[in-house]
């Protein structure tokens, strides 16, 4: 008995289509993703660095990010959570083949990350007034891009949202990163965090549409995570 080879190209086809056209992809085939996506995360598929850096990121994602960052080009771009700085350090490389932009990237803690002349580094709290004043004073007038990365408990996202948002400029991205966690699909017993908090800021803020496309590589650590501020008609 000959056994038929499953053909992920043939799904990754069949998915990708369906995204790009707006469909809700079945659930027979999300399950597949779903199971790929656990076995991927369990295997180390984020333990990735960049230039010797850790980063903790999807590959899938960072393709993606390029291509946000190609498309929208940002002044520059916000990040919430540092950590040992391999994801500045790949923006700034990114910035650096456009030959435009910076990045101002922030975290709790400073833990000696590589130093490069677009990335500005803020030690404290996201959120914390003193902070957030930095971050606005540095970026009227700018054409912004915000990634939040920091920490990943409901309501510190929800209040990084509810801050962060008004200052990305219209056309960019707002980018909730490892709303994947508290089972979708990973991480389930993680309680409420980053899917939770997009869902609330969703339900009150129309000024955002989540880009379903930037999904279509199937595994990403941010679904329903890559929002893009809508252009007001004139």
């Amino acid at each position: 008995m000959r056994i038929k080879r499953f053909s992920f190209e043939k799904l990754f086809r069949m998915i990708r289509n369906k995204v790009l056209e707006g469909d809700k992809i079945p659930s027979d085939e999300q399950k597949v993703i779903n199971d790929f996506h656990k076995l991927s995360y369990n295997r180390g598929g984020m333990n990735t660095k960049w230039m010797g850096t850790e980063m903790g990121k999807y590959p899938n994602d960072l393709l993606i990010y390029q291509e946000i960052i190609f498309e929208t080009k940002p002044d520059v771009i916000i990040e919430c959570g540092t950590d040992k700085g391999g994801s500045a350090l790949f923006l700034a490389h990114i910035l650096d083949i456009m030959g435009h932009g910076e990045v101002i990237t922030i975290d709790i803690d400073n833990k000696s990350p590589p130093q490069h002349k677009r990335i500005k580094y803020l030690i404290g709290k996201s959120t914390s007034d003193k902070i957030f004043q930095k971050v606005k004073e540095a970026v009227p007038g700018k054409r912004v891009m915000v990634i939040l990365d920091s920490d990943h408990d409901k309501g510190n996202v929800l209040n990084e949202l509810n801050l962060y948002n008004n200052l990305v400029s219209e056309g960019c991205y707002l980018i909730v990163e490892d709303s994947n966690i508290n089972g979708h699909p990973i991480h389930k017993n993680f309680g409420a965090g980053p899917m939770e908090a997009l869902k609330e800021f969703l339900e009150t803020n129309n000024d955002f549409e989540i880009d379903k496309n930037c999904e279509r590589l199937l595994i990403t650590s941010n679904p329903n995570g890559y929002l893009k501020k809508k252009e007001i008609q004139k």
